[in-house]
């Protein structure tokens, strides 16, 4: 049940990031930047705030995502 959870946090926070962002990609691409964007954002900002809860790892699973589209668009796409 956690895997599904984090694939279904992650699809969302894929979803609001790249909307946030302002790009568009696949819904694999999505996902799966998503899905990374959650175990990075959510393994942060728990260890940094201490909070628990659902928002807090959709929270840290948005900016997370943010961060590697943000990367990607800095780094990857010169």
């Amino acid at each position: 049940m956690p895997v599904v959870w984090l694939i279904v946090i992650g699809a969302a926070a894929g979803f609001l990031a790249t909307r946030f962002m302002q790009i568009r990609l696949g819904v694999v691409e999505t996902v799966a930047i998503g899905i990374a964007g959650a175990v990075i954002g959510g393994l942060v900002l728990r260890f940094l705030i201490a909070m628990t809860g659902a928002l807090a790892g959709l929270v840290g699973a948005v900016l997370g995502a943010m961060l590697l589209i943000w990367l990607w668009q800095t780094y990857m796409r010169r």
